[in-house]
């Protein structure tokens, strides 16, 4: 069951969803999710350093990508065909009776730009800040500026809360996360054996 707009305020008065800074309900509250802002964060890809990105061989990922960090007023362009890591704003508490999905904003999506490729699952009990995973699918080239609402966050009730949620889990890589974290493939269990 989706939670609507009274569920997920109740929640938030509740302390059950904690999201930090916390939202102008006014602006980001919507009928059936929760828009969320882009941080200041990103994540862009040395692609013409590196050839190949290897899951087996960590030094791979070592120097994969480089951090931008922008200041209140600059502005981030992504080109056509270009594929950067960026965070949210806001850090989200999640609790163990709640799972979560982040999907694109209509009016982002309709200027060319998707949020994220696969990772619009949040497990019950992830804490952290959201890495989005920001295509631009267009021919034009599209600035993005921190604090501007980028994607959506709806909230499902669980059967039962879980018996051991994400951060408990072993191998939790994201758990935590405050900055626009890059992939750590490498550190899943079928390619830390090799």
């Amino acid at each position: 069951m989706i939670l609507s707009d009274r569920d997920i305020l109740a929640r938030l008065r509740r302390g059950d969803i904690v999201i930090t800074p916390a939202p102008d309900l006014d602006t980001q509250l919507q009928p059936a999710s929760l828009d969320l802002r882009l941080g200041y964060d990103f994540q862009t890809f040395n692609y013409t350093r590196q050839a190949l990105i290897d899951p087996a061989d960590p030094a791979t990922f070592e120097q994969l990508t480089t951090l931008a960090q922008l200041e209140d007023g600059e502005r981030f362009i992504v080109h056509p065909g270009e594929f950067v890591l960026a965070t949210t704003l806001e850090r989200i508490e999640i609790p163990p009776n709640l799972l979560a999905r982040l999907e694109g904003r209509s009016s982002i999506g309709r200027i060319g730009i998707v949020i994220h490729s696969t990772a619009g699952y949040l497990d019950p009990g992830f804490k952290g800040k959201i890495t989005l995973e920001i295509s631009n699918l267009g021919k034009i080239a599209v600035a993005l500026y921190p604090r501007m609402r980028i994607c959506q966050i709806a909230f499902e009730e669980m059967s039962s809360s879980v018996g051991s949620s994400y951060g408990e889990r072993h191998g939790a890589k994201y758990q935590g996360q405050d900055a626009a974290t890059a992939s750590r493939l490498f550190q899943d269990n079928e390619f830390r054996r090799k």
